[in-house]
């Protein structure tokens, strides 16, 4: 049994290697690079979930980042138990071969009630008075606390929203090394997120993202030194490369034009009814999962999406089956952005009706993924003062909404998910030595991690 190291760098592709990551760079030297084929949907959780399983999405349920949950008629994005997981862990399999076999699972998806030895993944605390609060999860209990003690509170507000930035991505890294030196894992999964947020902001302009670039290299460089002398064989890849887009589809206002989507008011804004809905969208980066209560609109639904510019699939069950994405979590519709497109939640006509959260950092609330949540206003020019009274209301204790995220949706510049994008943007793997594949598929990457540890 082989001590292996997995670091997942976030949005790393091909193209991003070169003059502002001289590590990586020089790393490639004597090493291999193999890319991923994208699976569907190229997204964190359903990645991972094939890369620890050996399974597809149609196996182990993952079907995006969050999906609509019929029996409760409710969309629930970025559920952390492991238990939705629905097939066998590596770790597991690992174990049943050598017991003395242990997993440092650390932020990798889905990190609760895991059967990993060791597991930190991020929880905020959420007061009763609405305040959200840093911190972080961990297995054993204590391992929190430890960590935290050591490496300070765990920067929940660098990890993701308008402040996203390398302090989450350096403080894992730290996390990481830490429970390396005290447990000494067999297999360790880290995951480091820095270059989500540059390139979905602005895409591969390197004018714009080579200090983001040059970071997470010296990060990984870090790590590399830390667990190149353990004699530890180290994979590094990605879930999904990150390419340019210029053009958000506003799916649910196309069906709520077609008259497919409840809405109830409550106060001055509307909020999306999916059990009353006829049909409706939850939208995840480059796909969307359209599910719907009345089949007998089922046929207009599909026709009119087919006839979007922006969209290029539009699978049924015949086309979900042949994507490996036929699980009953999936949409009754998968559909697929084209390369330069993706998929906002929004559902509203008048941006006056917008729900409260639609401008507040709330990744639970919204039906969908909304990158627009990390920036601030543009067009607001004392957007940062409006955020330092807010913040200020509640140090002293007050309520307060933090709403200083805009609705223009054209400020994203960069997006994932689908397939069907240009190799150069394809997710990579990284490996001391050549695979026999020139490409591998998703769920192959669970035997390379395999061949490794044994």
């Amino acid at each position: 049994m082989q001590k292996t190291v997995v670091i997942d760098i976030v949005g790393l592709s091909a193209n991003l290697i070169g003059e502002h990551t001289p590590f990586l760079k020089g790393y490639l030297q004597g090493r291999h690079l193999t890319p991923i084929k994208p699976v569907l949907p190229a997204l964190t959780t359903t990645s991972q979930s094939c890369y620890v399983t050996g399974k597809w999405p149609s196996e182990h349920g993952i079907v995006g980042n969050g999906w609509y949950d019929r029996e409760d008629s409710e969309v629930k994005f970025w559920k952390q138990s492991n238990k939705l997981v629905q097939a066998e862990k590596i770790w597991d399999a690992a174990r049943r071969q050598d017991p003395n076999f242990t997993c440092s699972k650390m932020f990798w998806w889905y990190n609760m009630y895991s059967t990993a030895d060791y597991s930190v993944t991020p929880r905020p605390q959420y007061h009763a008075d609405g305040v959200k609060a840093p911190d972080c999860y961990a297995h054993p209990a204590s391992l929190r606390d430890e960590l935290q003690q050591e490496l300070g509170q765990f920067p929940l507000f660098n990890f993701w929203g308008p402040n996203a930035n390398i302090k989450s991505s350096k403080w894992i890294a730290d996390a990481s090394v830490w429970v390396d030196k005290k447990y000494d894992p067999t297999l360790t999964l880290i995951y480091l997120p820095h270059l989500d947020y540059c390139l979905q902001k602005f895409g591969d302009d390197f004018s714009k993202i080579h200090k983001e670039l040059g970071e997470i290299d010296e990060l990984v460089a870090g790590l590399v030194r830390h667990y190149e002398p353990k004699n530890a064989r180290i994979i590094l890849l990605s879930e999904y490369g990150i390419n340019p887009v210029s053009r958000p589809i506003h799916i649910n206002r196309i069906l709520r034009e077609e008259g497919t989507i409840a809405v109830r008011t409550e106060r001055w804004y509307e909020l999306l009814d999916g059990g009353a809905s006829q049909a409706f969208a939850t939208a995840d980066h480059q796909i969307a999962h359209v599910y719907i209560n009345d089949s007998s609109v089922k046929e207009r639904v599909k026709k009119r999406l087919e006839q979007e510019p922006g969209i290029a699939l539009v699978l049924d069950e015949e086309g979900k089956c042949a994507h490996h994405i036929d699980h009953e979590r999936a949409g009754d519709l998968v559909v697929v952005a084209k390369a330069d497109s993706w998929f906002t939640y929004y559902y509203w006509l008048d941006d006056a009706k917008a729900p409260d959260y639609a401008k507040l950092v709330d990744i639970h609330r919204k039906p969908g993924y909304d990158p627009v949540e990390m920036f601030m206003d543009p067009k607001n020019p004392l957007i940062k003062l409006r955020a330092g009274y807010k913040l200020g209301r509640k140090l002293m204790g007050f309520r307060y909404l933090m709403d200083v995220i805009p609705l223009d949706a054209t400020l994203v510049k960069g997006s994932h998910g689908s397939p069907l994008v240009p190799r150069q943007y394809y997710p990579i793997c990284i490996t001391d030595k050549p695979l026999p594949q020139s490409e591998l598929e998703a769920t192959e990457v669970y035997d390379v991690i395999w061949k490794h540890l044994f």
